[in-house]
């Protein structure tokens, strides 16, 4: 099933391999938090709140579709995006999407719904952080893991980058296998 902002009961229960009227109990009870359609006895649970529950109760997340992981690569270097692109393409164990600005990474943040943003800190636009800030402020994207990549190597930068809400830094030139196994390690945590 194609990853969305909101489920119904019906959709939760076939995600999560549970059946309806389980989804249902738990959403009544607040295990599973959601809203109401208003005029109506219809709920309706966000992917944030799905997921939360999913991983409080052991459910795997494969029910989301074909279990890769997603990854947004943010950086307006082609020859870096084609790299990332190539080697997580050819892994076999994700989704890749990228963006070239910080705008185009709202976008796709939006729409692709990552697991994970690789995101450089100097973007034609808007300089990365600012990218950081806005999806940590919005409670719907909380699950996302950022991951910055940067030839930035001033350590008051990286502590502004850390504050900023990234979950890891790593510095330019980077080894690609390493950063496999970094994002591996993020999304799995």
């Amino acid at each position: 099933m194609r990853q969305k902002a909101v489920y119904t009961t019906g959709e939760a229960a076939e995600i999560c391999n549970l059946s309806q009227q389980t989804v249902i109990r738990c959403f009544d009870s607040g295990q599973l938090q959601g809203f109401r359609v208003p005029g109506s006895k219809f709920r309706r649970i966000p992917h944030e709140s799905l997921i939360r529950f999913m991983k409080e109760h052991n459910i795997p997340l494969e029910g989301f579709g074909n279990g890769k992981i997603r990854v947004l690569v943010v950086d307006d270097d082609p020859e870096i995006v084609e790299l990332f692109t190539d080697a997580l393409k050819a892994d076999g164990r994700f989704d890749v999407a990228t963006a070239k600005t910080g705008y185009e990474a709202g976008v796709q943040t939006q729409q692709f719904r990552p697991d994970i943003v690789i995101l450089d800190f100097m973007l034609p636009d808007i300089n990365g952080n600012v990218v950081c800030k806005t999806i940590r402020e919005n409670p719907q994207l909380n699950h996302i893991k950022i991951l910055f990549i940067s030839g930035v190597v001033n350590p008051a930068d990286v502590d502004r980058l850390m504050q900023a809400g990234a979950d890891d830094f790593l510095k330019k030139p980077f080894n690609i296998e390493k950063v496999i196994e970094r994002i591996l390690k993020l999304v799995k945590a």
